[in-house]
């Protein structure tokens, strides 16, 4: 047997959040598009394409050989279960080639209803590990996998089926190579919803990231100059790590930016096709500097390598700036009214009507931009009128930013608009079967389908020339003006055979003909009757409801042996350092009266490839409980049943269906709700499955970001990694003031990750009556840095849950002990 075909080409994804963008991309060379609908997908403010559009859309990619892909990448809610089974019986029904998905139990849906469309893992999904798409490999079968944008190549090879065959790992590889950075973990995000009831979750997200912080270490405010922009990174641009991202094994380049004009589409895809093109030809990198400066100038908050290098925080996140740039001109040495004298250039040209910025340190509400007028020997001229600058506070030593050229736009738009992109036909993948004495068969499969032809003459026995894959590529391969072109071909003959040319060829004009009659006709596509409705829970039983049970998150040993003091029953810890786990439940285990009582720890909400060991260190620390907080502990965990098991809000789940999947596939005991649900949801949510699955918390300073970028290596030492950093993590108080003021608490996790809390705790007291007739019983509460006040906050909500206070009695109490008050945060309806 014989092959003739190579490894397929990995594919280049571009964005496209609307018609224009669309032809950008497919334009510029793009192997695939992916876009958005008005509802479910994570980039709202695009301006996103109607489900009228879709078969439209489709058959403009198809014809130009590229694939569309539709992002329903956000979390369902359970009212929303049925809208989003209709959505995704349109897009099956438009011939959508992919799905790019968040939601657990959105994924098991499309699997049902939509069977013929490929599945794509989203990065929001949060797969940072090996052991975490395992995971997700239990569950269905995903086409791919987008990996979290925090990963190092190393991290990205350990994925490989070599480097991970204990798992024996089937999923394709993508990741984003060009774009935004979110410096919170997709999925990971809840900012927007603690700040201001507009979830990331749900394609609501409001930036937070990209604006001014101030540092406050032990109390004091620390001055860091124009360093203000803390949580900003760098945009990525990882065009010159190509040939090693093709040797790691990622199968699919994805380049971020749904929101960006088809301007950029087309630049940033056109580089990427020369770099993916010369990669997979083993050649020199074709990117020139006119290449990098496209990159730079369509769209950049300045670029770097994100994460693929490893970790080197201050490089990623200089804190200078929070939105677009573009490239340095060079530093201001002169200037006077309307006019101002350059030195230190870059070697960036720059020419009357470019736009500029002027870099003076300052917030980027109070920055000042405008167009050059003229050029006048080395002096650049703006016009004292119509430029808007106020020239007092233009000063020598500020930088000078070039904002936009207008030529380089037009060129790009005449590109998109001009260019005719050839129409692509379909490749065949023959196999060709027979041996001396029977007919010769040659298949093709098209479109799911497999069509064959027969010779009417048998094989004979070559004498001299056997025939071979050469010449049957060459026969075969002549498919003139038809739609397809040979792909590869796979020689199956068996023994020195021979058939005359003419018969070869009567074989191909009749499997071509085949084709095209197949492909003037769509098949009918199988009538799925399932629907969303068949893969919830059992309808619950009106059973009692059971008397209410507290449980108490512990950040320190005081927490926890208030905890204990307390009387509560069921307690988690969540240290910095898992190595005090064992300590923890020593003290637990000394101290505890009620046999009742458990002690479940935390597992760092973040894994990454080789952290396996924090999982080990916990599980020597013998609990009588684990909070499993993402996919690779639930597959590391999923046969031990000696354990308390407990899902926690980091698992997303926000609907009937994901809780099922969670529950049977991880052998949880119960699940935490997602903090995304407000009141109304919540209810829903206990309506739909079992309240006995679940457990909510009632009180808590909410995690907004959860980052791989860690604030106190970057803007409190002088060292790029933990390696060299000194660890002011271990030795200060830092909070993050926000530009009203507020201050937000920054800790550090165990794997160097930041989280970043809010200062305000919040409460769904008030709802408690509600969520109780519903049938829950497990309420948490969460304590962050409370000292001496954690008793009296603990006393309060069990005083809440056994009746001796009602919620106005709770806030008023925990109010008066909590410095920043408290807000009924994302349970409120919103």
């Amino acid at each position: 047997m014989a092959t003739l075909a190579t490894d397929p080409t990995p594919e280049l994804l571009a964005p496209a959040g609307n018609w224009d963008c669309a032809r950008a991309a497919v334009a510029a060379g793009a192997d695939a598009i992916y876009f958005g609908l008005p509802r479910f997908n994570a980039r709202l403010r695009a301006d996103n394409f109607i489900e009228a559009d879709l078969v439209e859309l489709m058959e403009f990619l198809h014809r130009h050989g590229v694939k569309g892909f539709v992002t329903m990448n956000t979390l369902i809610f359970t009212s929303e279960m049925k809208a989003a089974e209709e959505q995704l019986r349109k897009i099956a029904a438009a011939g959508v080639d992919a799905l790019i998905i968040q939601d657990l139990g959105l994924a098991k849906l499309a699997r049902t209803v939509a069977p013929d469309v490929e599945l794509h893992a989203s990065t929001q999904m949060t797969i940072t590990s090996p052991e975490g798409l395992a995971f997700i490999e239990t569950l269905f079968p995903m086409e791919r996998a987008v990996l979290a944008r925090e990963l190092s190549i190393k991290e990205i090879e350990r994925f490989h089926s070599h480097n991970a065959e204990h798992l024996n790992l089937k999923t394709p590889l993508e990741v984003f190579v060009h774009g935004a950075l979110c410096v919170a973990y997709s999925g990971q995000c809840l900012t927007s919803e603690s700040l201001g009831q507009r979830s990331a979750n749900r394609g609501e997200c409001a930036q937070a990231c990209r604006m001014p912080y101030e540092i406050v270490v032990d109390g004091e405010t620390r001055d860091l100059g124009a360093v203000r922009y803390l949580l900003s990174p760098q945009d990525l641009a990882a065009v010159d790590l190509v040939p090693e991202l093709v040797r790691a094994g990622v199968k699919s380049f994805k380049i971020e930016g749904r929101l960006k004009s088809p301007e950029y589409v087309s630049a940033v895809t056109r580089v990427y096709r020369k770099a993916l093109d010369a990669a997979m030809a083993h050649a020199e990198s074709p990117i020139t500097p006119s290449d990098r400066y496209e990159l730079e100038m369509t769209f950049s908050r300045g670029l770097s390598t994100g994460w693929f290098s490893g970790t080197n925080h201050p490089y990623l996140t200089h804190g200078k700036f929070g939105k677009k740039r573009g490239p340095l001109l060079g530093e201001i040495i002169d200037c006077g009214p309307g006019w101002i004298r350059l030195g230190n250039l870059t070697g960036v040209p720059f020419t009357a009507g470019d736009g500029v910025v002027f870099d003076a340190g300052e917030n980027r509400d109070l920055e000042q931009g405008a167009r050059i007028w003229v050029i006048e020997g080395d002096r650049l001229i703006f016009h004292l009128t119509y430029s808007g600058i106020n020239f007092d506070r233009i000063k020598p030593g500020q930088t000078l930013y070039k904002t936009s050229d207008p030529k380089l736009d037009s060129e790009l738009r005449r590109f998109w608009q001009n260019t005719r992109p050839v129409e692509k036909k379909s490749a065949l993948h023959f196999v060709v079967t027979g041996k001396p004495g029977e007919p010769i068969t040659v298949a093709a499969v098209y479109d799911r389908r497999t069509f064959s032809e027969s010779s009417p003459m048998p094989l004979v026995e070559a004498e001299k020339h056997p025939l071979g894959t050469e010449k049957l590529a060459e026969q075969l391969g002549r498919l003139g003006d038809s739609s397809f072109e040979l792909g590869s071909l796979d020689n199956q003959l068996q023994g020195n055979c021979h058939i005359a040319v003419s018969a070869l060829n009567q074989l191909r004009r009749a499997l071509v003909k085949q084709l095209e009659d197949a492909a003037a006709i769509k098949p009918e596509r199988s009538k799925i009757t399932a629907t969303y409705q068949d893969l919830l829970p059992s309808p619950n039983l009106q059973s009692p409801i059971s008397n209410p049970q507290l449980s108490v998150l512990c950040r320190t040993m005081g927490q926890l042996t208030a905890a204990i003091e307390c009387g509560v029953e069921s307690i988690y810890c969540d240290f910095e350092d898992p190595r005090r786990y064992k300590e923890a439940v020593l003290l637990f285990r000394s101290t505890i009266s009620d046999p009742r009582s458990t002690i479940s720890l935390a597992t760092p909400r973040i894994l990454k490839p080789g952290e396996m060991g924090y999982l080990k260190l916990i599980e020597k620390a013998a609990p009588d409980g684990l909070l499993l907080r993402n996919l690779a502990a639930l597959h590391f965990y999923k046969d031990r049943h000696d354990l308390k098991k407990i899902g926690d809000f980091s698992l997303n789940v926000a609907n009937p269906i994901t809780a099922k999947l969670l529950m049977e596939s991880a052998a949880l005991d119960y699940l935490t709700i997602s903090y995304d649900l407000n009141i109304g949801q919540v209810l829903e949510l206990l309506h739909g499955a079992p309240p006995e699955w679940f457990e909510l918390t009632l009180h808590q300073h909410m995690p907004m970001f959860h980052m791989e970028h860690c604030v106190f290596c970057t803007f409190l030492s002088k060292g790029t990694t933990y390696k060299d950093c000194g660890r002011p993590c271990e030795t200060h108080v830092v909070h993050l003031r926000d530009r009203v003021g507020q201050l937000h608490r920054l800790q550090a996790d165990v794997g160097c990750r930041n989280t970043l809390f809010n200062g305000k705790a919040q409460t769904g007291a008030r709802y408690y009556e509600h969520l109780r007739q519903a049938g829950l019983s497990r309420f948490r509460i969460e304590l962050l840095d409370e000292a001496e006040d954690a008793a009296k906050t603990i006393r309060a909500y069990q005083d809440l849950l056994s009746g001796k206070s009602d919620a106005f009695d709770l806030i008023d109490q925990v109010h008066a002990l909590e410095k920043l008050g408290v807000t009924e945060g994302t349970l409120a309806e919103h």
